[in-house]
């Protein structure tokens, strides 16, 4: 077992590290088995979040309206993982939305990692949800604000601490770090019908409106779109 490493957990607008934008980050540093360290700290959006979101995870609005831009959380938060191998649950997920911030600021984000939801597949096959939620419960691991990225990172270390006391005398394959791999594709350019859509929303509201059809992609017509909607 790791005695020193990073867990961590983001919370997002949505599924897709393209379109979508990290809200939340929580993250422990454990050294020597023993919590070091810790990193919460919320990040500004470009548009509202749903109410799907706001339900599922507690986070609102008003609580991001202060919340510092992507860039500065995403370097501090690069700068508190050092070089150490990250523990996650479906750790893919978050790392491709942190490396895809980190990317779009300039920035590497090239790590290590051990995946709990991979450990859980293959060490209980006969266990039903393998979702940190369910995974908790069989473990008696007490997660009061589940979905919130601290409290989920944090239930993930006593995860993993759980899985390799249980786990890695027999399976010691399972619990090496491995590279985490994450490809970043280009950003697709707006769909005609993006376009069109626009353009008749910002006819219909009467808006005046600084955007290049030729140059917006996708993510941000999506974005746009939205924005006029309210409006």
């Amino acid at each position: 077992m790791l005695k020193s490493y990073i867990a961590f957990d983001v919370e997002t607008t949505g599924l897709n590290p393209v379109q979508d934008e990290i809200i939340e980050i929580g993250a422990l540093k454990v050294r020597e088995g023993r919590v070091a360290e810790r990193f919460i700290e919320f990040i500004r959006p470009s548009s509202s979040i749903s109410s799907f979101v706001s339900e599922l995870t507690g986070i609102t609005d008003a609580m991001v309206a202060e919340a510092r831009p992507r860039k500065d959380v995403i370097r501090d938060f690069l700068a508190f993982c050092e070089d150490d191998v990250l523990v996650g649950h479906n750790i893919s997920f978050d790392y491709s939305f942190v490396k895809t911030d980190a990317a779009a600021s300039g920035m590497n984000f090239e790590k290590k990692g051990i995946d709990t939801l991979k450990i859980a597949r293959q060490a209980l096959p006969g266990l039903g949800s393998k979702s940190l939620e369910s995974l908790c419960e069989y473990y008696g691991i007490l997660n009061n604000s589940a979905h919130r990225a601290y409290h989920d990172a944090l239930a993930t270390a006593k995860l993993y601490q759980t899985l390799a006391h249980y786990f890695e005398p027999t399976a010691p394959k399972l619990f090496v770090p491995a590279r985490l791999i994450f490809k970043i594709k280009p950003p697709q350019p707006a769909t005609p019908k993006q376009i069109s859509f626009i353009n008749n929303l910002i006819y219909k509201k009467k808006l005046t409106v600084e955007w290049n059809p030729d140059t917006i992609t996708r993510s941000e017509a999506s974005k746009l779109i939205d924005t006029l909607l309210k409006q």
